[in-house]
């Protein structure tokens, strides 16, 4: 079992640059204007917004699946705030943005490095913040992110946006997946029945009430090495009962042997990058 536990997605955090390089916590000051009456939380995308001298505003790009174009680019990640608090005027240093705050001097803390790498939960769908997996025949390909972008937590502050594990964007999605974060990895083991190189992949040994989501990883046990068969879940699936339970996959491209021992891999946290087209700063 995964240690800590992901229960749900907490936006995009910086964890280092393409490369290796170290991030090292910089970030950009863009101020907030008079009374923005939208919620904005710690790892919510954000944008310029032009039209009201260059103070920031929610992002969306990271949030569509759809070709990305010059009207919905993002300038960053915000990291938190600061403004005169107006009930009791000292200045104050914020999580999120409270929606409609009448601050003149409010500055978002935005980290806005083209090349900066972030650390994000997979979720179901665009919608949900319910945890998924993102399987690791995704890394380098593009996915889009949710849509719960200014829905985060009023308590800790944190964004609930993530990625979308469902399916790979070719054109668009604006974010790339450099790879899966192995720490928290859920693992399930389990045993070969049937369906090599086929969709549907029958296994047996799994507990009852366990969900397999989608983008869970098929690994093969041999001698004592992981081998990925080239499968991963394409739909989510409960065990209801004892005894073999069909898994929808991706086609096998390694044939089990029989009596196989199977590994399921749940990766429910990834490493993506902003793509090069759905960053303010590199779309002319």
């Amino acid at each position: 079992m995964a240690y800590p536990n992901i229960d749900k997605p907490y936006g995009y955090k910086p964890v280092n640059l393409i490369g290796g390089q170290v991030f090292a916590g910089s970030t950009r000051s863009y101020p907030i204007s008079y009374g923005y009456n939208v919620n904005l939380f710690y790892g919510d995308p954000v944008t310029i917004q032009t039209t009201s001298s260059g103070s920031i505003v929610a992002g969306s790009i990271i949030t569509q699946a759809s070709a990305v174009s010059t009207t919905n680019t993002i300038v960053g990640i915000f990291l938190g705030c600061s403004y005169t608090d107006p009930s009791t005027k000292q200045k104050r240093f914020s999580q999120y943005w409270p929606s409609g705050t009448l601050a003149g001097d409010a500055s978002a803390f935005v980290c806005d490095d083209p090349d900066a790498v972030f650390k994000a939960v997979a979720a179901t769908a665009a919608g949900t913040a319910t945890v998924a997996s993102v399987s690791a025949l995704l890394v380098g390909q593009n996915v889009a992110g949710t849509t719960l972008t200014t829905s985060g937590s009023l308590v800790t502050g944190d964004s609930a946006s993530g990625v979308v594990a469902a399916a790979a964007n070719a054109s668009g999605g604006g974010f790339r997946v450099l790879g899966v974060v192995p720490d928290t990895q859920v693992t399930t083991p389990c045993v070969y029945v049937s369906g090599a190189t086929t969709t549907s992949l029958i296994v047996s040994g799994l507990t009852v009430g366990q969900v397999i989501p989608v983008g869970t990883d098929v690994y093969q046990n041999v001698s004592g090495q992981l081998q990925h068969i080239g499968s991963a879940t394409t739909a989510a699936s409960t065990v209801t009962t004892t005894g073999n339970t069909t898994l929808t996959v991706v086609a096998s491209t390694v044939t089990p042997s029989a009596s196989a021992s199977l590994v399921l891999v749940q990766n429910p946290e990834v490493l993506v990058k902003v793509n090069f087209s759905a960053h303010r700063y590199y779309v002319a």
